[in-house]
């Protein structure tokens, strides 16, 4: 993946790069529930695979968001150009393994890809991931078994610099169905309205998948 280093000297957000470096702990995150009522609708009417179609959503909203494509690599900070997503596969023995998948391809081209993707990915069972290969990634799960308000992460010590993004179980309140999204960042790099930006990004890619599924093929697997 192609990245460039940013001019620290003018980077405006150098002191509190410094600071949440010293940190501990140097993460933000929040979880917010996102209505996909008319999505869900268009997925289910279509046929389409809900996980790999929101995925494609969610990794197209990231991707639009400058500072969560941006890592912390050896002191300084690097932009790439594009991140794919690492997500999790359920394997038979209860366990998982991570497939990595490119989030720019367009919609239907992704939804078929992706599943032979995960078939690969579920045949080699892996979690190992060099340094190197998981730089540029998105980290992606799912907690598809309940509905959530909060969620804790497990995070490396050091502290890697890898956005964070996991969504649960949807539920029904008030007539919408509504999905908790959870999003983990790390603090030097990204603020709270980065974090807003990726959640607006997420609602307009939302809408307009929905829009092209309902016009697009059906029982696309």
């Amino acid at each position: 993946m192609n990245y460039t280093y940013l001019n620290m000297d003018a980077y405006p957000r150098k002191a509190h790069f410094d600071y949440f470096q010293s940190m501990a702990y140097p993460y933000a995150g929040v979880t917010v529930e996102v209505d996909i009522t008319e999505f869900l609708s268009a997925v289910k009417a279509k046929g389409l695979p809900f996980f790999l179609s929101f995925c494609h959503c969610v990794g197209g909203a990231a991707n639009s968001v400058p500072q969560l494509r941006q890592r912390i690599l050896d002191g300084k900070i690097i932009e790439f150009d594009f991140c794919p997503a690492s997500h999790t596969v359920a394997l038979p023995d209860g366990t998982y393994c991570y497939c990595t998948l490119d989030v720019g391809k367009p919609f239907f081209d992704f939804l078929r890809y992706a599943a032979a993707a995960q078939e690969a990915a579920k045949v080699q069972g892996s979690i190992e991931e060099s340094e190197e290969e998981a730089l540029s990634l998105f980290f992606v799960s799912t907690l598809p078994w309940v509905s959530y308000t909060g969620l804790v992460q497990p995070v490396p010590f050091p502290a890697d610099s890898n956005p964070r993004i996991t969504w649960g179980r949807y539920h029904t309140a008030e007539g919408r169905t509504l999905l908790p999204v959870s999003i983990l960042c790390h603090h030097a790099l990204v603020d709270g309205r980065h974090i807003a930006a990726f959640y607006d990004a997420l609602t307009e890619r939302l809408n307009a998948a929905t829009t092209l599924i309902q016009g697009g093929p059906t029982d696309e697997k």
